[in-house]
């Protein structure tokens, strides 16, 4: 499921993003997604890959990882992200919600370190609010 007002356009800086043409109430449910799971062999050869940059770290110890189907691999990240995931790991699922109210034509975001407030590095340049 994705909502039918979330379309993907390219940015300036930052190469493809979700982006929604209608306001969004905080604390929507935007998207649920399947996900194909790769084992911890695969993700070692992705990771080798332009994948690299689509993939999330799946599982409990987070020993695999996954391609999520959707747009939620295309969202880009934030450290003051708009939206936050969450992983069913017995449904193979993910999920996207808002965290705050989004203006229309805005565009959404992720933390890609997983917690909204987890300000760790990350394996690309992020330009800081």
């Amino acid at each position: 499921m994705i909502k039918p007002y979330l379309f993907v356009e390219k940015t300036k800086k930052k190469g493809r993003g979700v982006f929604t043409k209608e306001r969004i109430p905080a604390g929507t449910l935007i998207e649920v997604s399947p996900v194909i799971v790769l084992s911890f062999d695969d993700t070692a050869k992705a990771d080798k890959t332009k994948l690299h940059n689509y993939l999330f770290l799946w599982g409990v110890r987070e020993t695999r990882s996954c391609v999520a189907l959707g747009f939620c691999s295309i969202y880009n990240h934030s450290y003051d992200p708009n939206c936050e995931y969450e992983m069913d790991f017995d449904a193979d699922t993910m999920s996207i919600k808002t965290r705050r109210e989004i203006k229309k034509g805005e565009e959404l975001s992720i933390n890609y370190n997983g917690d909204v407030t987890d300000t760790s590095p990350v394996w690309f340049d992020v330009k800081r609010h």
